[in-house]
């Protein structure tokens, strides 16, 4: 029913018409994809140059037994052993450095927001190289491994600590306002309040970030890390079936993937009643600090009533949104589809007292 609701406010329900026409371009796709896949297997069965890639001579050495006790299997291990170190290793950079940013010291939220920012400005895959080679040169036992797994513990931790700062953010204002009228000092609200809150509601983001942790792992191939896609890259060529090999681990990781995003749709609906946050199953796009896109400014209008001199002036509140916007402007995103009255409104105050002189002046010129 929500998603019905949310697609509904981006545009208007097709008419019959309108139906007719997405029926027909629908048709027409279909057809245009099934002569691709048409063209691509007769291709694939009658290359200009080369073996029939639809023979099971080829096929037959990609998904026997043996390529999976010695390849298949051995890769699979080695990226779901640097993925669990991964995620284990990101969840608590994340928390820590999600922590920080929220204090209300300057200092640790400088520094936090500078580490974090630049692991996620930097690509996972220079981080690899550079770690690896710096392991290499420090002679440490498996320097490949532990670059892979360092480095996505440091980009995907970076984005688990903006999930914690977007979680605490959308709480609502009357969960840190109710626990310093009881005495708590905000670190307390923080920690005990907002914190265990914020977890619950970022978690369905954070299984879907475990899609992107296992998915990166491929890249460790590059540095010669020996992964699903690395092992199968050495089955194809000791038969010459390389295409056949990747193939197969397309579809081992297809599957994995597959079913880490169905578990983070299916938790939202789990989770949400256990915290006063909305629980996303999107994680926060890890746009950089410099990104002009990255702050927003959106400004909803109201139309109030009319004044006595004649005209209708609107009412703006604008809301920050953006992973580089401080909490407190976090806490002015909640209404982007329409004016709410109870909402705090930027400069409110001194409009109302400069529409409420004017209206005594023009009451008294009227008296």
């Amino acid at each position: 029913m929500a998603k019905e609701q949310e697609k509904s406010l981006l545009f208007d329900a097709p008419g019959p018409k309108a139906l007719k026409k997405i029926r027909i371009a629908n048709i027409i796709a279909c057809v245009v994809f099934a002569l691709f896949v048409i063209a691509l297997l007769l291709r694939l069965s009658n290359p200009p140059e080369g073996e029939n890639q639809l023979s099971w001579a080829l096929w037959n050495p990609a998904v026997e037994s043996e390529a999976w006790s010695d390849f298949y299997l051995p890769g699979l291990w080695m990226t779901l052993k640097a993925s669990l170190l991964a995620v284990v290793g990101s969840i608590v950079f994340g928390l820590l450095f999600g922590l920080l940013r929220l204090l209300p010291s300057l200092i640790l939220r400088s520094i936090s927001a500078v580490v974090v920012e630049f692991c996620r400005a930097v690509p996972v895959l220079l981080l690899m190289i550079f770690l690896w080679r710096g392991f290499a040169f420090a002679g440490i036992s498996g320097a490949s491994y532990w670059a892979v797994v360092l480095s996505l513990i440091l980009y995907n931790g970076s984005v688990v600590a903006e999930l914690v700062r977007s979680g605490v953010g959308n709480l609502p204002n009357g969960q840190r306002e109710a626990s310093l009228a009881l005495g708590l000092s905000q670190y307390q609200s923080l920690t005990q309040i907002e914190m265990p809150q914020a977890i619950i509601a970022m978690l369905p983001a954070a299984v879907t970030q475990l899609v992107v942790v296992l998915k990166d792992t491929a890249l460790g191939s590059i540095i010669m890390y020996t992964d699903l896609l690395q092992e199968s890259r050495r089955l194809g060529s000791m038969y010459f079936n390389i295409l056949q090999t990747l193939t197969v681990a397309a579809v081992v990781y297809f599957l994995i993937c597959w079913a880490l995003s169905w578990f983070a749709e299916w938790l939202p609906s789990k989770l949400s009643s256990r915290t006063a946050a909305p629980t996303e199953p999107e994680p926060v796009a890890p746009i950089a600090i410099m990104d002009p896109s990255n702050v927003n400014q959106i400004a909803v209008a109201k139309e109030v009533k009319e004044l006595p001199h004649g005209g209708t002036p609107r009412k703006y509140h604008v809301h920050h949104r953006g992973t580089n916007a401080s909490i407190h402007h976090w806490r002015r995103t909640r209404y982007l589809q329409g004016y709410d009255e109870h909402h705090l409104e930027t400069g409110d105050e001194n409009l109302e007292d400069g529409q409420n002189t004017n209206q005594d002046k023009n009451n008294k010129k009227h008296d």
